[in-house]
């Protein structure tokens, strides 16, 4: 089965789906957009470096994306607002990473592949990969859902609750790498954020409660990687960003269905 790259693409989608959906959720509460797309776009200077030092690609990205979320955490709130410090950290990892990576010698990347994802190429080891990191993901947020969830709402309430926010918000960054790192080869860099924002707009309008949208922003993912998957083949697009234009249509159209809901109620 696994012969069949369209069955690989569908299942890498499928895995990349289920993570983003659920951490999605937490970086809509929290307003992380732009922290999103900083990690995400840093993460093309840790492509850069793995292929400099013969690393793998996953472990390039996921150090270079911990990196850039621990130092946009620690320098939030001295002398910058926090969107012009992200905005400033974001395009400047990208850039030295498309500059670093011109000086690799001999070598030649796809670097459309990795700035907009080629999940047609993805192999075995990739979705080894992919699914061992959207598990490592999954499980972590469900493990701390509690404690995320309670720092989420109110920091006063977590320290009553002997929580400790700045911990929690390391663990939402860590995680928030790893589904970087393995979604760069299926939406790539520049559209990673969207798979994490989208689904779980999505599903806002429908949720009743916390849980209810995070198994509704997975769903709305998966159902957004699998029918771009379609499209980009019937329609020969990149897959890519079909699948992030099938998620903004489905956000669309729940907006629509949920001011209809609103009307008749």
């Amino acid at each position: 089965m696994l012969d069949d790259f369209l069955v690989r693409a569908a299942l890498a989608g499928v895995g990349v789906a289920l993570a983003s959906g659920v951490l999605g959720c937490f970086v809509v509460w929290r307003r992380m957009a732009y922290f999103g797309d900083a990690t995400a776009q840093a993460a093309i200077l840790g492509v850069a470096l793995s292929l400099a030092f013969s690393l793998s690609i996953f472990a390039g990205a996921l150090l270079v994306s911990v990196l850039m979320g621990l130092l946009v955490s620690s320098l939030s709130g001295r002398h910058y607002s926090m969107d012009t410090l992200l905005g400033v950290l974001a395009h400047a990892a990208l850039a030295f990473g498309l500059v670093a990576v011109s000086f690799l010698p001999g070598i030649r990347i796809d670097l459309e592949g990795y700035l907009f994802g080629d999940i047609l190429s993805v192999g075995r080891q990739d979705l080894l990969v992919i699914w061992l990191g959207s598990a490592l993901v999954v499980g972590l947020v469900l493990f701390r859902w509690s404690a995320l969830l309670t720092a989420t709402l109110s920091e006063d309430l977590a320290h009553a609750s002997g929580i400790q926010p700045r911990r929690e918000q390391l663990v939402l960054t860590f995680a928030l790498a790893v589904v970087v790192a393995v979604a760069i080869k299926v939406v790539g860099v520049l559209l990673i954020t969207a798979m994490l924002i989208i689904p779980a707009a999505a599903a806002r309008p429908f949720s009743r409660t916390p849980e209810g949208m995070a198994g509704l922003a997975a769903v709305l993912g998966v159902v957004a990687s699998l029918g771009g998957l379609r499209v980009a083949y019937v329609l020969d697009t990149p897959a890519g960003p079909t699948m992030v234009a099938v998620a903004a249509l489905l956000f669309a159209l729940a907006t629509a269905a949920g001011r209809l809901l609103r009307a008749r109620g």
